[in-house]
C-alpha cells in the first residue's frame, strides 16, 4: 500500500467522501473552513430531495429533523385538500340529536300528563337546538380553513426546504471532518443506505398524510391491528406460571419471609419498645456527632414534633421497616457493586436488571411481590429493596471506577496485594461516592412508605393512606410531615458523615 493510499490529499479524500460533483463540495469544504465566521451556503440536492438528501449522506439525525417537519407540512396540506376539517364537530351531533329525539318524547309525554314539567322540556329542547345549531356553524367555519391550511403547509414547506439547503453543506462538512480522524465511518454514496432513507421519508409521508388526510376510512391505520383475546391469553399464562412457580418455590420463599422477618423484629423491638426519652437521645447525640450542632438543634425539634402530634411509635415502626429495608439493600448492593467493578461482564448482566427495578413503577411490581411474598411487613420490605436498591450499586461502581489509575499503580508498585489495594485504596477513595448511594437508597426507601402500607406495612404510610381514602386532609399533611422529619434526620446523619 503506497503512502498516499494510506494518507490521502484533501481532494482525494473529499472525492472518496462524496462520491458526486466532488470539486463543489471541494470548493466549498474550503471556503467553509477557511472563514474565521459562518459562511452562508445553499444546496440545492438538499432542497430537493430533503429528508432523503440527509439520509443518503449519513447524516441520520438531521433526516429524522426534516421528516417530522416535512410531515407536519404534508398533514397539513392533505388534511386541507382532502380532510373534512369539520367531521370531529359533526361526529358530536348524532349523540346530541338523539337526546334531542328522547326530549321531544318526553315533552309530549308530559304536555298529556304532566303539564308542570313542559317548561323544562321546552327549555332543555332549546338548549339542545341552539347547540346543535352552533356545532352546525363551527363545523361550516372549520371547512372555510381548508384553503388556509393547505396554504400554511406549503408555507412550512418552504421553510423547511430553505433551511434544509442552508444547513447542508455546513452539516456534510462536519461529517467530513469526522470521518477524516475516523475512517471506520461510512462514506460515500450506497445503493442500501439510498433506498432506506428514500423508503423511511416515503412511508412516513404517505401513512401520516393518509391517516390525517382520511380520517377513519382506512381502520388498519386508526388503531393497532391485534386480537383482544391475545392479551387474555398471555395475562392467563403469566398467572399460572406465578401460581406454579409460588407453589413449587415456597419453601425459598418462606425462609426469605423468615429472615426479613428476623431483621424486622430485631429493628422493632429496638426502636419501638426502647423508652422515647432514650431512642431520642440517642438520636439527637448521633446526629450531633455527625452533622454538628445545628443538625442536633433540628433533630429535637423534629422529635418533638413526631411526639407531641403522636406520631412517635409509628415513626419508629416507620424507620424500622425502613432501617430493615436499607440494610439488607446495603449488604448485598454494595458487595454487588464491589464485583461489577471489578468485572464489567458481570455488570453488563446486571445493569438491565437494575434498569428494571429503577423505571418499572411501583404499583407493577407489588403484584408479583404478593404472589411469593403474601402480603404483610415482609412482602413491603421486599418492594422497598426492589425499588430503593439500585443507587447503591450503581454509585459504588462508579466510585470504585473513578479511584485514579496513578494512586493504584503506585500501590501495586510498593507490593500492596488485591485484598489490601480494595480495603486501602479503592474504598476509602470511593467512600463519598458510595455513601450518596447509601443516603440515596435510605431516602428511596422512605418513599415507598406509603405505597408500602397498600400491602400492609404499618407506620405513618398507613396514616396517608387512610387521609387519602376518606379525604382527611388535615391527617394528610401531618403524617406527610412526620414523613419528610424522618427524610431530613436519617439525611443529616448520613450526609453528615459523607462530609
Amino acid at each position: 500500500m503506497t503512502q498516499e493510499a494510506n494518507n490521502p490529499l484533501p481532494e482525494e479524500a473529499v472525492r472518496r467522501f462524496v462520491g458526486t460533483n466532488p470539486d463543489y463540495y471541494l470548493r466549498l469544504f474550503r471556503k467553509i473552513g477557511d472563514s474565521t465566521r459562518p459562511v452562508l451556503t445553499f444546496n440545492w440536492a438538499a432542497v430537493l430531495l430533503g429528508a432523503t438528501w440527509f439520509g443518503m449522506r449519513n447524516l441520520w439525525a438531521l433526516f429524522l429533523v426534516s421528516v417530522v417537519f416535512e410531515t407536519i407540512a404534508v398533514v397539513q396540506i392533505a388534511r386541507g385538500a382532502w380532510g373534512d376539517l369539520g367531521a370531529p364537530l359533526m361526529e358530536r351531533l348524532g349523540g346530541i340529536e338523539k337526546t334531542l329525539a328522547m326530549r321531544h318524547e318526553q315533552l309530549a309525554e308530559a304536555l298529556a300528563n304532566a303539564p308542570e314539567k313542559v317548561a323544562m322540556f321546552k327549555s332543555t329542547i332549546a338548549s339542545l337546538e341552539g347547540a346543535i345549531e352552533t356545532i352546525k356553524v363551527q363545523a361550516q367555519a372549520a371547512r372555510n380553513e381548508a384553503l388556509t391550511l393547505v396554504l400554511l403547509g406549503f408555507a412550512l414547506l418552504v421553510l423547511v426546504k430553505i433551511a434544509q439547503g442552508i444547513i447542508a453543506n455546513p452539516a456534510l462538512r462536519a461529517r467530513y471532518v469526522r470521518w477524516r480522524s475516523k475512517p471506520t465511518l461510512q462514506a460515500g454514496l450506497h445503493t442500501a443506505t439510498i433506498a432506506l432513507a428514500t423508503g423511511l421519508a416515503l412511508a412516513t409521508y404517505v401513512i401520516c398524510a393518509l391517516r390525517f388526510g382520511f380520517p377513519g376510512q382506512i381502520e388498519v391505520l386508526r388503531e393497532f391491528p391485534t386480537d383482544p383475546s391475545i392479551q387474555s391469553d398471555v395475562a392467563t399464562a403469566i398467572k399460572d406460571w406465578m401460581r406454579s412457580t409460588a407453589l413449587s418455590t415456597e419453601w425459598f420463599f418462606d425462609g426469605l419471609v423468615s429472615g426479613i422477618s428476623a431483621v424486622l423484629d430485631a429493628l422493632e423491638t429496638l426502636f419501638v419498645e426502647t423508652p422515647w426519652p432514650v431512642m431520642g437521645g440517642f438520636t439527637i447525640l448521633l446526629t450531633g456527632l455527625s452533622a454538628g450542632w445545628r443538625g442536633a438543634i433540628f433533630t429535637t425539634a423534629a422529635l418533638a414534633y413526631l411526639g407531641y402530634l403522636g406520631f412517635w411509635e409509628k415513626s419508629m415502626q416507620t424507620l424500622a421497616l425502613l432501617g430493615t429495608a436499607a440494610f439488607i439493600s446495603i449488604s448485598l448492593g454494595i458487595p454487588l457493586g464491589v464485583a461489577c467493578a471489578r468485572n464489567l461482564r458481570l455488570y453488563t448482566f446486571v445493569r438491565p436488571i437494575l434498569d428494571f427495578m429503577q423505571t418499572m413503577p411501583a404499583f407493577v411490581y407489588l403484584i408479583p411481590v404478593i404472589a411469593f411474598f403474601g402480603t404483610g411487613k415482609p412482602a413491603a420490605i421486599v418492594a422497598t429493596m426492589i425499588f430503593g436498591g439500585t443507587p447503591v450499586v450503581r454509585l459504588t461502581v462508579l466510585g470504585l471506577r473513578g479511584v485514579p489509575h496513578s494512586v493504584r499503580e503506585a500501590a501495586m508498585a510498593f507490593g500492596a496485594s488485591k485484598r489490601y489495594l480494595l480495603w486501602k485504596v479503592d474504598l476509602p477513595l470511593a467512600a463519598p461516592s458510595i455513601m450518596a448511594g447509601i443516603n440515596q437508597t435510605i431516602l428511596l426507601s422512605l418513599a415507598m412508605v406509603v405505597i408500602a402500607s397498600l400491602i400492609g406495612a404499618k407506620g405513618l404510610g398507613e396514616d396517608v393512606l387512610e387521609a387519602l381514602q376518606y379525604a382527611s386532609e388535615g391527617q394528610g399533611i401531618l403524617a406527610g410531615i412526620a414523613i419528610l422529619f424522618c427524610a431530613m434526620i436519617l439525611d443529616r446523619i448520613i450526609q453528615g458523615k459523607g462530609k
